[in-house]
């Protein structure tokens, strides 16, 4: 499969079935062009929480699973389509650049970050929330006042994927903590969805977005690149502002064995 070329976006009103188009259309587009706004405070930035219960947390490739699945679930969610409550929040991240915060919580802070606009998907028990986009000076207090860094989770050996679902490869080579990994998978969720012919991303709705998330050793990693290439799996490629140098490929999403 050779992903299409995107081209421009008919905003007009339509009916709830052609809205989805739309949706898609503007994941389709890309992002950027915006550039930063001379206030840091104003800078435009999508928050995800991991909920890390103390005993029996989720396994690593699960809740980053749940993280990725959160991104495009709202990125796809009708409120931040045409005239929806959430879209002038939304457009006005994704069209600047696709900067993500991953957070954790636990108990009353996760019960609370519920509370804040976003949408919330379990995978396997393992659950992640992503919220409407915002400026980073404007984090709603119940979001804000989450841990960003600290506890990680022990890499493990899901076993076998699911033909009928995508697969976000990440580079292991890079060791990036669970808060870095879960911003990255998410990156990769919403430019696979942008990527896939909308027919596909159809077909990955009905499977309500799930995807797995797996590592990839130095052997893999250099097949998936050539992927890449060849136009048949998208790459997230960071802009280092945080754990790796600028430029590194971190995710490389491929689309379900199946379509």
């Amino acid at each position: 499969m050779t992903f299409p070329e995107t081209g421009s976006v008919d905003t007009r009103s339509s009916t709830p079935e052609a809205d989805f188009g739309l949706r898609h259309a503007e994941l389709a587009r890309g992002y950027g062009g915006a550039g930063d706004p001379a206030d840091p405070d104003q800078v435009q930035a999508m928050q995800m929480v991991l909920h890390l219960p103390k005993l029996d947390p989720p396994p690593r490739s699960a809740l980053l699973a749940a993280a990725a699945t959160a991104v495009v679930v709202l990125c796809m969610d009708p409120r931040v389509g045409p005239e929806g409550p959430w879209a002038e929040r939304y457009l006005r991240w994704k069209r600047s650049r696709i900067r993500k915060v991953a957070r954790r919580a636990r108990g009353a802070q996760w019960l609370a970050a519920n509370e804040v606009d976003g949408v919330t998907v379990d995978v396997g028990g393992a659950q992640a929330r992503a919220f409407v986009p915002s400026a980073v000076g404007e984090v709603d207090p119940r979001i804000k006042r989450l841990q960003i860094g600290g506890t990680d989770l022990a890499h493990d050996d899901p076993g076998p994927t699911d033909p009928e679902l995508p697969v976000l490869w990440v580079n292991s080579a890079l060791e990036m903590t669970l808060g870095k990994a879960a911003a990255q998978v998410g990156h990769a969720s919403m430019l696979l969805a942008g990527a896939l012919p909308e027919e596909l991303v159809r077909r990955w709705a009905e499977r309500e977005f799930h995807c797995a998330v797996r590592e990839a050793d130095g052997v893999r990693w250099r097949e998936l690149s050539a992927r890449v290439s060849a136009g048949t799996a998208v790459a997230v490629r960071d802009a280092g502002f945080t754990e790796v140098a600028p430029g590194s490929l971190t995710v490389i999403a491929v689309p379900a064995e199946a379509w």
